[in-house]
């Protein structure tokens, strides 16, 4: 796949930028820079990140599929379309029950 570079100034199909790996999380970094982060993940069923927190707020867009995610211990189901806002300093999870696609963005800030 291209180059973050290389997908400047054009339009693109973000489910289409990560593929499916049997067995696997597949992430894909778009933007990596010191106010934040773009990164696309693909799990294959079954795949997910255990809980861990982040210092900065995290926001999840399923692009394909659905996601059983976990925040302070509530449970949250989201689909193909969906954005979750996923709170500083909040133990969080994901687990894939089928295969999902979500973007990934993390905003850094000192206030």
């Amino acid at each position: 796949m291209e180059t973050d570079a290389n997908l400047k100034g054009k339009a693109i199909s973000l489910k289409d930028c990560v593929d499916y790996a049997r067995a696997a999380v597949v992430s894909k970094t778009l933007i990596d820079k010191p106010a934040g982060t773009l990164t696309l993940f693909a799990f294959d069923a079954g795949q997910g990140l255990s809980e861990h927190t982040a210092p900065y707020d995290a926001v999840v867009q399923i692009l394909d599929g659905e996601a059983e995610l976990t925040i302070g211990g509530r449970s949250i189901r989201a689909r193909e379309g969906d954005l979750v806002i996923m709170p500083a300093g909040v133990p969080h999870a994901l687990c894939a029950g089928q295969r999902f696609k979500m973007l990934l963005t993390m905003i850094r800030s000192s206030g």
